[in-house]
């Protein structure tokens, strides 16, 4: 499905489509996920958690604030490059959950668990001395997640532009909300 909506988006991205790509049948998709919203769901939540595992894995040991923005860009970077349909997916479902009320429903609540996810590594980044914040852990990931959201949109939708600038400055106000110790 991630690869599917990544080539033709979310209308175009039918159960005939997906299961001919992952050679199985039609009915079995239906049989597990019933509607291709369900499928985009499930995919988002899988696509959430290894987000948050890399996140955990990005985060480990860093020593400094500095150290931990710079782990955050990489990362962004990283899914960029790696999977962009991640974006593109949770761009979809945006827009779907505006019209149908399962899919914002799981959309907020994938939002809780990676917001609260990160806030959880600032917090002990926090109490470990590594680390200020300028507002609470969960506020300050909103924000991050928010600034890094709206930039990998516009890396998608304008690949060929060069964001090093866009991203950098990016660096700089997330610096307002992730302190030296």
């Amino acid at each position: 499905m991630r690869t599917s909506v990544g080539l033709r988006g979310a209308t175009g991205a039918t159960f005939d489509h997906v299961a001919r790509e992952a050679g199985v049948s039609r009915g079995l998709l239906h049989y597990y996920f019933g509607t291709k919203e369900r499928l985009l769901c499930e995919v988002v939540r899988r696509d959430c958690d290894l987000r948050m595992e890399r996140l955990s894995a990005t985060v480990a040991g860093v020593g400094s604030a500095d150290a931990l923005l710079g782990a955050l860009v990489q990362s962004l970077n990283e899914t960029i490059a790696e999977s962009p349909e991640f974006f593109v997916i949770l761009f979809e479902l945006h827009t779907l959950g505006r019209r149908n009320a399962e899919i914002a429903v799981e959309l907020a609540e994938l939002h809780r668990r990676v917001r609260g996810h990160l806030g959880g590594l600032l917090a002990r980044a926090r109490e470990a001395g590594v680390i200020g914040l300028a507002g609470e852990p969960e506020v300050v990931a909103e924000v991050l997640f928010s600034l890094g959201d709206g930039l990998a949109m516009r890396m998608i939708a304008e690949p060929e532009r060069d964001y090093a600038p866009a991203l950098t400055t990016g660096l700089q106000a997330a610096r307002a909300l992730v302190l030296p110790a």
